[in-house]
């Protein structure tokens, strides 16, 4: 069997492990300084933040034919530089309109790089074991979710600064630019083609299905990652809990590489998602039903509330892997750019969408109400999957030893 950890993929796991590393050190603590440092409100924060989203989702389509269609290791030394000096651009914004600027239009690099670093990834790994590999890449950014947050709430506790904080963001994603410097793809030719652009080359039509599939996951888990901190507080009356929360989330992921690696290594991707999307399932629904079914009562509450956190991370470790593989595996080998960034841009506007409903039904009628979106929305998901996408995947599959 040929060597599934070389040297290169080694390098684009650690190059991913810092990018998102220098993007996560910061999220959590972005809304302090941007109330303390300019004095935004609430409403103010939360459209400065969403800029770099919007910016990183319209870049997305682009990126995966870019890549494709450009010599990927320039595209992706250009997309990593230019994500590395926006940090800079942080450190010299001194209005909060300047600050705006930058934030929004860092979410271009941010966009592009994902999809050209997740292609390079998939470039270096040998084709006998690139449905395991991709399922371990994944836990590089899995990873620095997990750890980069809490380090960056440590260390501004500890120096109450956050133009340490920049710095260390900035140093961290020239780090990952130059690991990814040294890295040597294997030499493709590049096709030129001729006929007029479609939709295709930004979107893979032929995976429209699993694209669908994957919007109703992703506002699943923008509902959850958003509004989680507040409804901990005002409906199950747990405070400070969130970083627990998301931690054991993390350790679900890893133990679904641990438990699903077997299976990916096997090419059963369509068995690794039915049964993440099972999981999942399972945990919101934990989730929201404890504190409905034993209300007041804590122990059961705290048994659903981070119990659902590992069986969310626990299933979407299985799902995520396996739709990318699916995804890619519906792809011609020179629509792989395509292929990665169509799976990201599913996922984005999921997030997006569950972020505004979610507010939307928490405002009109309740954080509860909202969660229980979320089941519906995943259920929904789910029953689409058994009773179509799964079939959609087997016929358009181009690799038979992925099923």
């Amino acid at each position: 069997m040929e060597k599934l950890w070389n040297r290169n993929y080694c390098k684009v796991m650690a190059a991913n492990f810092t990018l998102f590393f220098a993007f996560y050190v910061l999220t959590p603590l972005l809304p302090l300084y941007l109330s303390e440092h300019f004095g935004a409100t609430k409403d103010v924060i939360g459209l400065v933040l969403s800029g770099y989203t919007i910016t990183a989702l319209l870049f997305r389509p682009f990126s995966g034919y870019v890549v494709d269609s450009f010599p990927r290791k320039t595209v992706l030394m250009i997309s990593f530089g230019a994500f590395a000096i926006f940090f800079a651009g942080y450190l010299a914004a001194s209005t909060l309109l300047l600050f705006t600027i930058v934030r929004t239009l860092h979410g271009g690099p941010f966009g592009a790089l994902t999809v050209s670093n997740s292609t390079v990834a998939i470039d270096v790994l040998p084709s006998s074991r690139r449905t395991e590999g991709i399922g371990y890449y994944g836990l590089s950014n899995n990873l620095a979710m997990a750890i980069a947050p809490t380090i960056g709430i440590f260390i501004y506790q500890l120096t109450d600064s956050f133009e340490f904080l920049f710095w260390l963001a900035l140093i961290v994603a020239c780090l990952g630019w130059l690991i990814d410097s040294t890295v040597k793809l294997p030499k493709k030719e590049i096709v030129r083609e001729k006929s007029a652009l479609s939709l295709d080359r930004f979107f893979l039509t032929r995976g429209w299905l699993l694209g669908l599939n994957m919007v109703a996951f992703g506002f699943s888990f923008g509902v959850l990652s958003n509004y989680l901190a507040i409804y901990g507080k005002e409906v199950m009356g747990i405070t400070g809990g969130t970083g627990t929360y998301f931690m054991l989330c993390s350790v679900g992921l890893i133990l679904s590489r641990l438990q699903g690696g077997k299976a990916l290594r096997n090419g059963r991707v369509t068995h690794n998602a039915a049964t993440g999307m099972v999981i999942s399932l399972v945990g919101y629904t934990l989730f929201i039903l404890m504190p409905t079914l034993f209300p007041h009562q804590h122990v059961p509450i705290m048994l659903g509330y981070y119990g659902s956190a590992l069986l969310i991370g626990l299933g979407n470790g299985h799902m995520w892997p396996a739709f990318q593989n699916m995804t890619i595996n519906v792809a011609t080998n020179n629509q792989r750019g395509t292929a990665n960034s169509t799976i990201l841009i599913s996922w984005d506007i999921g997030m997006g969408l569950g972020i505004l409903v979610g507010g939307i039904v928490s405002e009109l009628i309740s954080y509860s109400a909202a969660f229980w979106t979320v089941v519906l929305i995943n259920a929904t998901g789910v029953t689409t999957f058994f009773l179509a996408t799964r079939a959609f995947f087997t016929r358009r599959n181009l690799n038979p030893t992925v099923r």
